[in-house]
């Protein structure tokens, strides 16, 4: 049977209408986020598809115990940590991925080092307050790069503080000082990878053993002045202390698109740290990657109303009736 109503959640911006040809699709979108699963479960009575734009909305399974009639769950890009594929299987409810790029995270990674390393939003929003170089940057050249999770975007994240003149060095549990090498990489271990770096940059999955890696003590270990980017997942690093490390001078600053709640309601707390960049989850989030991502969606849609074989498979696809 085709698909009768599908919905897009989070298309913050409208950027996935204008990203595929949805044409001939009972497609609606929703450019809200909603938080509370009651209401979600509301919204989403008698539609049989979603479409997750990576993990902004949860999927667990109390919400898809609320959905008799879905059938159909695409996510964009290869995995979802936050849609219960075992809920989707046990109730014969397909799931499927999308194609995606691994690059545009690296990009704001590093578009994130830069601008606070030469204070680039700083001095932006002076000089249009009337005022003409507040305060010198840094160079990278020479400076140490600590690299937390060197797995495959933090190696490019690697190679590229290479290229500045940076050394670099690297930590992970499970990190071994060959694969370090092979990744043009040193091998320390955390609290000296802390202590030394100029930048630390987090590049973990985000689970049980690596939440909170790095805590009150650890940002109080780090080199004094140093800079932290995080473009992987808030809940590696201990918000409070976050807060507390900044505002008592300890940070040189701090670049963070990842957040403990998204979209960031304004009265956040870190919305009034200093020396702070925050963008709003980014990583991801460029034309290119969201050709990818909703082109790969409607061709999961259509496949499935025709019933030939998802792309990207993440569930064993139901027999057809």
């Amino acid at each position: 049977m085709p698909l009768r109503r599908i919905a897009v959640l989070d298309d913050f911006g409208a950027a996935a209408r204008g990203s595929a040809d949805w044409s001939g699709l009972p497609i609606t979108f929703f450019p809200d986020h909603v938080a509370d699963e009651a209401v979600l479960a509301e919204r989403l009575a008698g539609f049989d598809a979603v479409v997750l734009i990576r993990e902004r909305t949860p999927f667990p399974a109390s919400l898809i115990a609320r959905l008799p009639e879905l059938r159909l769950v695409v996510t964009t890009g290869a995995k979802n940590r936050l849609l219960d594929l075992a809920a989707c299987e046990a109730r014969g409810i397909a799931a499927c991925g999308t194609p995606s790029l691994d690059t545009p995270t690296v990009e704001m990674t590093w578009a994130l080092i830069l601008s606070l390393a030469r204070r680039v939003p700083f001095e932006d929003a002076a000089l249009r307050a009337g005022r003409w170089q507040t305060g010198p940057g840094r160079s990278l050249q020479g400076a140490t790069l600590g690299v937390i999770g060197l797995g495959k975007l933090g190696r490019q994240v690697a190679a590229l503080g290479r290229a500045f003149g940076m050394e670099v060095i690297a930590w992970s549990s499970n990190l071994t000082e060959e694969a370090a090498a092979a990744a043009g990489a040193r091998r320390v271990e955390k609290a000296a990878l802390l202590a030394t770096s100029d930048v630390v940059t987090l590049h973990l999955v985000l689970g049980e053993r690596s939440r909170n890696t790095l805590g009150a003590a650890e940002l109080v270990a780090m080199r004094p002045g140093a800079l932290l980017v995080n473009t992987a997942r808030a809940g590696l690093v201990d918000q409070a202390a976050l807060l507390a490390a900044l505002e008592l001078g300890h940070l040189g600053g701090a670049a963070i698109d990842v957040h403990d709640i998204e979209p960031m309601p304004p009265d956040h707390p870190l919305l009034r740290a200093p020396r702070t960049i925050l963008t709003p989850h980014l990583g991801y989030v460029t034309a290119e990657n969201y050709r990818l991502y909703f082109q790969g969606a409607v061709a999961a849609l259509r496949a499935f109303d025709v019933g030939q074989p998802l792309p990207h498979p993440l569930t064993p696809q139901p027999r057809a009736a």
